[in-house]
């Protein structure tokens, strides 16, 4: 799996919705700081 591309597909489905990291972050009971991790295309555990 190629993280970058899930990081920004990631990015761009949470920027369409008009939600911050914040927001998704708590929606899926995860801190913010996964969320940026995730969407810089670092390890997706």
């Amino acid at each position: 799996m190629d993280c970058s591309k899930v990081g920004k597909l990631i990015y761009t489905l949470r920027t369409e919705k008009g939600m911050t990291q914040k927001s998704l972050a708590h929606a899926m009971n995860i801190s913010d700081r996964t969320i940026s991790k995730w969407e810089r295309g670092g390890s997706l555990r």
